[in-house]
């Protein structure tokens, strides 16, 4: 992993009064020894914050907190921190509170092995024992599984991707969430969900297909 791409950006974010963090798959993949491609970062910085250092970024989803840049030829992706409430649409939050602290942000994050929060110093942040996850080789979702999945139930789908890119193992109350939520994956477009199959085709394409129908999604899709 190229961590100078990380640790230059957070210098400027720090020079600016703000830090920075590594955060989700990037996170994740780090600790695994994983390549990384593209870089999931958050920070305690507003879009309003970063327009006045980061110029040439991207601020069409400033909205949701988040801003996209190429730094050093890497894209970028920049998330402040934040709380979410009430998801209106079964994929996007109804309401948004920007905050200051990681300790409030992890809440709001998927899987336990993606809400692992790294410094500048590489020191490691984890509020949900997804470093024993890690370890243990399992896919185990922050708050009750069910409830996080009909929030956004593209989550079933994540959690079968993260399966299969990673070898893990889902837990069982991710699995029977999964099971007994299966048809809300027709509540999500048709289009969000053929890119995550996408994605899990392009790991495995049998093994894809024998894990959709194993859980009645082949069918449906």
């Amino acid at each position: 992993m190229e961590l100078s791409v990380f640790t230059d950006l957070a210098t400027l974010f720090h020079k600016n009064g703000f830090r920075l963090y590594l955060i989700g798959g990037t996170s994740r993949d780090y600790l695994l020894n994983l390549p990384i491609d593209d870089f999931d970062m958050v920070t305690d910085a507003t879009p309003a914050n970063m327009e006045t250092f980061l110029h040439d970024a991207d601020y069409r989803f400033a909205h949701y907190g988040n801003v996209k840049l190429r730094f050093n030829n890497h894209k970028i992706d920049i998330t402040t921190l934040r709380q979410e409430s009430g998801y209106k649409d079964y994929r996007h939050p109804q309401s948004i509170q920007f905050v200051s602290a990681i300790e409030q942000d992890y809440a709001r994050r998927d899987f336990t092995i993606n809400a692992l929060y790294i410094d500048s110093d590489m020191k490691i942040y984890d509020f949900a024992d997804g470093l024993a996850h890690l370890k243990e080789k399992r896919i185990v979702m922050i708050g009750e599984p069910y409830l996080r999945i009909q929030e956004d139930p593209l989550r079933i789908l994540r959690a079968l991707r993260f399966h299969m890119r990673l070898g893990f193992d889902i837990d069982e109350p991710l699995k029977q969430a999964i099971i007994h939520n299966i048809d809300m994956l027709a509540y999500i477009t048709p289009a969000k969900v053929n890119a995550e199959i996408n994605k899990m085709l392009h790991i495995d394409e049998e093994q894809t297909k024998h894990l959709l129908n194993s859980f009645g999604i082949q069918e449906a899709y």
